[in-house]
């Protein structure tokens, strides 16, 4: 248990020294806090808010090439 506790130990040791694990970490939570907010901003089923207007002008976009092509 003791040798464990001591590895486990050196380990964060090394892991709060190292400054490109840092960055990397921050990395990690940034890019998780960037989908989180797309994830709220467009919902997961395009039932409402911005995903319904995306879908909205997407179709409408869709149906001026099909008009224009025929």
């Amino acid at each position: 248990m003791m040798k464990c506790y001591f590895r486990i130990s050196e380990t964060l040791k090394r892991l709060r020294a190292d400054k490109a694990g840092v960055v990397s970490f921050e990395y990690v939570i940034v890019a998780g806090c960037v989908m989180a907010a797309v994830a709220t901003a467009f919902g997961t089923n395009a039932a409402s808010g911005i995903g319904v207007a995306l879908q909205n002008s997407i179709s409408t976009i869709a149906s001026y090439i099909i008009a224009a092509a025929a």
